[in-house]
């Protein structure tokens, strides 16, 4: 575990309505709001909870403004919201989906260079602005568009994880798999029923995993993934400021409403190599290993959020992670180990597949979420057998990740 060098805060946070396919106004044909309406209504939300919005300095998380909605340079909208911001540092962060998680990443990273004592973060994402077929195309930009996309399947990102997925149950067997990843798609709605903001939180299927168990259809679709194996297209911003214990205090808020920022590691895999291995996200293993180093504290998590961008990875991600062996996550999955009543609450909100995943938004969304959990806040509050919670945040086919371990203050 990497040790920071001050304590650093996270306080303040808000997630706006994650809105798109699933949610049950979602009409494609009318007008949606737009990323200011987002923007505007996330940083309302956090400074709203403060006595001030005198920050430092400001960073928005965006993968595709410039191709979703043909908007960049969004760092410098930020005064006309906050007008504490106008004359400071306030920039865009990009690292695909793991765009948030590295924004928050800046952020520490500034105020442990002593050049800020509070940082606002803010990720968000428009993605429902044209088709899923050529928004497939857009989000393709998070693998070596040059190298792989032309060969790539028509759904791309669905595609390389359905390749995993065919892997997966080949070498460990496809039909307690295919079950576990349907009984992760019914966690994750059960889950995001329980709040209001989550995409699929007018969900009134009766049976979520019959319905998850349908067979794939590689004419319609994919091999071996089905639409609900599959996070959702999304729209919407989360929010949270980063903070020292100086610059908790100068916003006027109390340790006990804020969570430590105790651990954060940050890794890149070159993008222009493929998976030796398509049964193993190597980059998030090594990071992993690298961040439960010195402090093995994977038994002392209270709650986890991961990347569950298909259900699949939901399997790798714990294999990857140390909380179950090799081909094992399926039988942690059947046991119940991972829903909110066990003994690892696993995406209590319901994960980018129940509460949905607006791309760049979905690292702030985790860290928001952990920080509602452990000060009492959430609208579902879980029953957390200690101090420390986990994130971690992946970007590409395994590309880019970051963890962030936080602890429970007193």
């Amino acid at each position: 575990m990497i040790k920071l060098r001050k304590k650093i805060y996270a306080t303040a946070s808000y997630n706006t309505r994650f809105f798109g396919p699933g949610s049950s106004d979602f009409t494609p044909e009318s007008t949606m709001p737009g990323f200011l309406d987002y923007l505007k209504e996330a940083a309302n939300g956090v400074c709203a909870q403060l006595e001030n919005s005198n920050f430092d300095e400001a960073y928005i998380a965006n993968f595709m403004g410039s191709r979703f909605i043909n908007q960049a340079h969004m760092g410098a909208f930020m005064p006309s919201i906050i007008p504490e911001l106008n004359g400071k540092p306030t920039m865009r962060v990009e690292a695909a989906c793991a765009s948030g998680s590295m924004a928050i990443a800046a952020a520490v990273r500034s105020i442990l260079s002593d050049m800020a004592d509070s940082v606002f973060v803010c990720g968000l994402e428009i993605q429902n602005t044209c088709k899923p077929l050529y928004g497939a195309d857009i989000l393709a930009g998070a693998a070596y568009h040059e190298g792989q996309r032309k060969d790539g399947h028509a759904f791309f990102f669905p595609g390389l994880f359905s390749d995993r997925a065919g892997a997966y149950f080949k070498k460990y067997g496809q039909e307690e798999s295919r079950s576990a990843m349907a009984l992760w798609y019914q966690q994750a709605i059960e889950n995001a029923k329980h709040y209001t903001k989550a995409q699929e939180y007018s969900n009134q299927t009766m049976d979520l995993y019959k319905q998850a168990m349908l067979p794939p259809s590689e004419t319609s679709f994919l091999e071996h993934l089905t639409p609900y194996d599959c996070s959702k297209i999304s729209d919407g911003a989360s929010a949270i400021v980063i903070c020292s214990a100086e610059g908790l205090e100068k916003l006027g808020k109390q340790k006990y409403q804020a969570v430590e920022i105790s651990s954060i590691l940050s890794s890149v895999e070159d993008i222009t190599e493929m998976p030796s291995d398509l049964t193993v996200l190597s980059n998030t293993s090594l990071t992993a290993q690298r961040f439960f180093h010195e402090n093995n504290l994977r038994d002392e998590i209270a709650m986890l959020e991961i990347h569950d961008c298909f259900s699949i990875t939901a399997l790798l991600m714990l294999e990857a992670l140390g909380f179950a062996s090799a081909g094992n996550a399926a039988e942690l999955i059947s046991l119940g180990e991972t829903k909110h009543t066990g003994k690892l609450p696993v995406n209590s909100s319901g994960g980018l597949i129940g509460f949905g995943h607006p791309t760049a938004a979905t690292g702030v969304r985790q860290l928001v979420d952990l920080h509602q959990q452990f000060t009492g806040s959430s609208e579902n509050n879980i029953q957390l057998k200690s101090n420390y919670g986990m994130m971690v945040n992946m970007g590409g086919n395994d590309k880019s990740v970051t963890m962030i371990l936080i602890q429970k203050t007193n």
